[in-house]
C-alpha cells in the first residue's frame, strides 16, 4: 500500500453523465463512502476538458475525450497510452472499472502492475444489444464472448444483483461477486411529497406518472407514452412528467404532441431535492428499462414512498419485490400495472415501497464493495459450468 494507511482505490469509468444519472450517482456515493473510510478514492472520468479536483468523494481527474454521436452527451476516455501513463503516475492499490468495452485493456495493465482490479458491471451485454434491435440468439452469443473476455482480465467481476450476475454464471465465470448499490434514505423519503408541486401537473382525480430516466434506446422511454396512452383510453385519467434528457427527447415530444397526450417534459432536473419531492408526489413512477442490473432510479423512487412498475425483463422485479408491479414492455401491460398498484390503499402500498428502499442503504453497499477490495469476499460458486470456455477461477491471481 506503499506506505498510505488506506488503500488508493483509482477509479475508471465511461459513459457518465456529467451531472445525473444512476452510474454518476453510484461513483459519487461509493466515493464519498470509500473516502469516509480511510481510503482513498481517486476517479477518473472523461470529459470537455482537464481538470483535478479534491471533492466530497475524493480526488476527481477529468480527462478530455471526445462526444460520442447520438448519446446526447455522452464521452468516453481515449488514448490507451495516455490513460496507461495517468495509472502509472496515480500508482493505485486497487483498480475499479466501470466499464467493460472500451476500457476492458485496463485488467491486462492490472496484471503487469500486479494491482488487483474489478470490473463493475452496470449493465447487461445481451440486454443492451437487444434494445438495439440483434436478435436473441446473436445478442446472447456476443455477450458470451465479451464476457468471457472481460471475466478473464480481472480479478473479480462486481455484479449488483443475482439478475445480473446470471450472464456471468452461464459462461461459467468463478470470480463474480455480488454487491448491491443502494440510496440516500435521508434525501429520498415520503416526507418530501408536496401538494403544491403536485397540482402544478395533476388536476383532482388525474392520476399522476412520473418517468425519471435518461431519454435514450436502452432505456425505452416510449413505453412510459405508451402506457399513459393505454390508460387513457382505459379510462383512467393519467398524466405523465419525464424528468431526463437524451438523443429521443425531440421524438418523443413530438409524439406527445401529435397524439394529445398530456406529457409535460422538465429536461435535466439538477436539484435532488426537488427530484425527490416531484417522484414523492407522484402515484406511481415508471421503469420501463429492459436492461437495468440494479435501477438506482426505481430505489429512489421507493425510498420516496412511491411504488414502482417496471420491465418484467430487467433486474428490477428483483430490486422492488412487492413493493413494485411487473410488465412485459407493451403499453397495456404497463397500464395493467400501474392499475394494480392503484388498486392497493395509498397508505399501504407508500408504506411498503419505503419499507422496501430501507434494505438498500449506501453504508451497506459501501462496505459490500469494500469488502471486494479487502480481498474478503469469496468470488460466488459457478452453477453449470460448461467444459469449454470455462474462466477459471483466480484469473488474475497472479497480481
Amino acid at each position: 500500500m506503499s506506505g498510505r494507511e488506506g488503500l488508493r482505490i483509482v477509479r475508471l469509468a465511461n459513459f457518465v453523465a456529467p451531472r445525473s444519472g444512476g452510474l454518476h450517482t453510484a461513483l459519487r456515493e461509493l466515493g464519498a463512502g470509500y473516502r469516509a473510510a480511510g481510503h482513498e478514492p481517486v476517479l477518473v472520468v472523461p470529459g470537455g476538458r482537464w481538470s483535478d479536483e479534491d471533492t466530497a468523494q475524493g480526488r476527481v481527474i477529468t480527462v478530455p475525450g471526445p462526444l460520442l454521436p447520438g448519446t446526447g452527451g455522452y464521452r468516453v476516455l481515449t488514448g490507451r497510452h495516455r490513460t496507461a501513463r495517468l495509472l502509472d503516475e496515480l500508482r493505485p492499490d486497487r483498480l475499479e472499472v466501470s466499464d467493460r468495452t472500451t476500457l476492458r485493456w485496463t485488467g491486462e495493465w492490472a496484471r503487469r502492475a500486479r494491482v488487483p482490479a474489478v470490473m463493475v458491471s452496470h449493465e447487461t451485454v445481451d440486454g443492451v444489444l437487444r434494445t438495439w434491435g440483434l436478435p436473441d440468439g446473436a445478442a446472447r452469443e456476443a455477450a458470451d464472448r465479451l464476457n468471457r473476455r472481460t471475466a478473464h482480465a480481472y480479478r473479480r467481476v462486481v455484479c449488483t444483483t443475482a439478475w445480473a450476475e446470471r450472464e456471468f454464471t452461464r459462461i461459467g465465470a468463478r470470480n463474480v461477486v455480488r454487491a448491491p448499490l443502494g440510496v440516500d434514505l435521508d434525501r429520498c423519503r415520503p416526507g418530501c411529497r408536496d401538494a403544491r408541486l403536485r397540482a402544478r401537473y395533476a388536476r383532482a382525480g388525474e392520476t399522476l406518472l412520473v418517468l425519471c430516466s435518461r431519454l435514450s434506446v436502452e432505456k425505452r422511454p416510449g413505453a412510459a407514452l405508451d402506457a399513459l396512452r393505454a390508460l387513457r383510453d382505459g379510462g383512467t385519467p393519467a398524466v405523465l412528467v419525464v424528468a431526463g434528457d437524451g438523443p429521443l427527447r425531440g421524438r418523443l415530444a413530438a409524439r406527445a404532441r401529435e397524439e394529445r397526450l398530456p406529457v409535460t417534459f422538465l429536461g435535466h432536473v439538477t436539484d435532488r431535492g426537488g427530484l425527490a419531492a416531484l417522484r414523492a408526489s407522484a402515484d406511481v413512477c415508471l421503469a420501463p428499462g429492459p436492461a437495468e442490473t440494479f435501477g438506482l432510479a426505481a430505489l429512489e423512487a421507493l425510498a420516496c414512498g412511491t411504488p414502482v412498475a417496471v420491465s418484467a425483463h430487467s433486474a428490477l422485479p428483483e430490486i422492488v419485490g412487492s413493493a413494485g408491479c411487473a410488465a412485459d414492455g407493451s403499453g397495456r401491460s404497463y397500464a395493467g400495472a400501474v392499475r394494480a398498484l392503484l388498486a392497493r390503499p395509498e397508505g399501504r402500498r407508500r408504506a411498503a415501497a419505503r419499507a422496501r428502499a430501507e434494505r438498500y442503504g449506501w453504508p451497506a453497499a459501501v462496505r459490500a464493495f469494500l469488502a471486494v477490495h479487502e480481498g474478503s469476499a469469496a468470488p460466488a460458486a459457478s452453477a453449470g459450468a460448461p467444459s469449454r470456455g470455462r474462466v477459471p477461477g483466480g484469473a488474475g491471481a497472479a497480481r
